[in-house]
């Protein structure tokens, strides 16, 4: 089993930047993949970034360029955000996968990001 703990979330002007965190603890030598999804009110779960253990980075063409994933030896991993839009406002949270490369066995609760002036 994988526990996977979010932080770093809050409230931020458009334009501004924020840095999740996501804590990985239990077996997380097992870990192959990670990713950070993302839901809105009123809408589905929506794919943000992914990571692979050998460094391999995928990301959603609405936040390519403005958001930077990254992991550590310890299998944390990471959401560096840059020119936020009140469109990025949503729950953000962080999933770990053994096979799959985008997460998806293993989430977070979630923390709550919000863009608004």
């Amino acid at each position: 089993q994988v526990q996977l703990v979010e932080s770093g979330g809050g409230l931020v002007q458009p334009g501004g930047s924020l840095r999740l965190s996501c804590a990985a603890s239990g077996n997380i030598f097992s870990i192959f993949g990670m990713g950070w999804f993302r839901q809105a009110p009123g809408k589905p779960r929506e794919f943000v970034a992914s990571i692979t253990a050998d460094g391999g980075t995928s990301y959603a063409g609405s936040v390519k360029g403005r958001f930077t994933i990254s992991r550590d030896s310890a299998k944390n991993t990471y959401l560096q955000m840059n020119s936020l839009k009140p469109e990025d406002t949503a729950v953000y949270s962080c999933t770990a996968s053994p096979q799959r490369s985008y997460g998806g066995d293993y989430w977070g609760q979630g923390t709550q990001v919000t863009v608004s002036s």
